[in-house]
C-alpha cells in the first residue's frame, strides 16, 4: 500500500471539525453473499464511471483473490500476503482472511488519509470486500473499517443479491434477513442491488417485497416444510424493513441499470445529509435548552443568595427576645450596663 506523510487538515488556530465531512465524495461498501457477483459488479461500475470521464477511487479488501479485473488504487494484497498468513499462523482460509483484515486495520488510517487526499480527483470511492461476507460484516476489523469510513465522509452500503438464486423463496428470505441485519448493524444508507438481471428479471423479488400475498403464494408452490412456515412469519416481520429500502436491478454482464445505481447513491447521500442536519439541529436545540436551564438555575441561586443576605440584615436589626430565667436575665442586664 502506498505510504503518505501525515499532514494536518487544519491549523492550530482553526477549530478541529467534528463529524464526517458531508461535502466529500461518498464511499460505497460492496457486500454480498459468496457468488453474488460483487467483484464483477465493481468491475462493471468502474468501467461505467471511466466511460463517463468520472473515474472512481477503487480499494480491494479481499486478500484471497488471485486476480482483480479492474484498476485498483489501494490493494490489501500489497500490505499483507494471504498465503503467508496461512502458513505462519497455521490458519484455514476464513481465519487467514480475518487475520489479514485485522492487520489491514492497523494501517487503515493511512487509507482514510489517501481517500481524503484524492477526494477532488474521483467521483466515488468503491470498496470491494471478501467473498466470505461473514469475515467482514461480523468481525471487529469490518466494524472498524466501516466506522472509520462513516466518521470521515458519507458512506453507503450496497448489498448484492444473486437474482437467479433468489427465485427460491427461502433463499430470498435468507438474503433479506442478512441485509436487514447489516442495515441495523451499520446504521448507514443502504441499497439492495439485484444482480444478474440478464439471467432472471428480479421483478418477482420486488413484488414479493411489496405484496406479502404474492410471496405466500410462492411459498405454497414450493414443498411445505418448516422453512416455509418460518419464511412466511419472517416476511411479515420484515415488512417495515422493506418500506424505506432502496432497490436497484442491474446486470454486471451487460451493464444494464448502472445509471440507476449512481442515482440511488446520490439520493442516499442527500438523504443522509438531511438526516445529519436534523440531528445537528436537535442537538443545538438541546444544548440551548440545557444552557437556558443552567442560566435559570444560576439566577435562582443568586436570588436565593440575595434573600439570605436580606434575612441576615433584618436579624441583625431586630432586638433579641430572651426566653431564659430571671437570674440569667439580670446577669445579662448587668453586663450591658457595664459595657455602657
Amino acid at each position: 500500500m502506498p505510504s503518505s506523510s501525515t499532514t494536518p487538515l487544519v491549523s492550530k488556530d482553526q477549530e478541529t471539525p467534528v463529524g464526517p465531512n458531508v461535502d466529500q465524495k461518498p464511499s460505497v461498501l460492496v457486500l454480498g453473499m459468496a457468488g453474488s457477483g460483487k467483484t464483477t459488479f465493481v468491475q462493471r461500475l468502474t468501467a461505467f464511471l471511466h466511460a463517463r470521464k468520472t473515474p472512481p477511487y477503487v480499494i480491494n479488501l479481499d486478500p484471497a483473490v488471485s486476480k482483480v479485473p479492474y484498476p485498483v488504487n489501494v490493494d490489501i494484497r500489497d500490505t499483507v500476503k494471504y498465503k503467508e498468513v496461512m502458513k505462519e499462523f497455521g490458519m484455514g482460509p476464513n481465519g487467514a482472511i480475518m487475520t489479514c483484515l485485522n492487520l489491514m486495520c492497523t494501517r487503515f488510517d493511512q487509507v482514510i488519509e489517501l481517500i481524503n487526499k484524492r477526494s477532488e480527483e474521483y467521483s466515488v470511492c468503491l470498496l470491494d470486500t471478501p467473498g466470505q461476507i461473514e469475515a467482514f460484516t461480523w468481525s471487529a476489523s469490518g466494524s472498524i473499517i466501516t466506522d472509520s469510513l462513516a466518521s470521515s465522509h458519507p458512506t453507503v452500503v450496497m448489498y448484492i443479491v444473486d437474482s437467479a438464486r433468489a427465485t427460491n423463496p427461502t433463499t430470498f428470505m435468507s438474503n433479506m434477513l442478512y441485509a436487514c441485519s447489516i442495515l441495523y448493524r451499520t446504521k448507514l444508507p443502504f441499497i439492495v442491488v439485484f444482480n444478474k438481471s440478464d439471467i432472471v428479471k428480479p421483478t418477482f423479488a420486488l413484488k414479493w417485497m411489496q405484496d406479502f400475498e404474492r410471496f405466500d403464494e410462492a411459498l405454497e408452490d414450493a414443498r411445505s416444510s418448516y422453512m416455509n412456515d418460518l419464511s412466511r412469519s419472517l416476511s411479515l416481520v420484515l415488512d417495515e424493513f422493506y418500506c424505506g429500502l432502496k432497490t436497484v436491478c442491474v446486470s454486471s454482464a451487460t451493464g444494464e441499470g448502472f445509471e440507476d445505481v449512481m442515482t440511488a447513491i446520490a439520493e442516499s447521500v442527500e438523504a443522509r445529509k438531511k438526516q445529519m442536519d436534523e440531528e445537528d439541529k436537535k442537538k443545538r436545540e438541546q444544548e440551548a435548552l440545557k444552557g437556558k436551564a443552567v442560566h435559570d438555575l444560576n439566577k435562582k441561586k443568586a436570588q436565593e443568595g440575595d434573600d439570605e443576605d436580606l434575612e441576615d440584615d433584618l436579624n441583625s436589626k431586630v432586638d433579641r427576645i430572651h426566653l431564659g430565667g430571671v437570674e440569667e436575665e439580670n446577669d445579662e442586664d448587668a453586663e450591658i450596663e457595664r459595657a455602657v
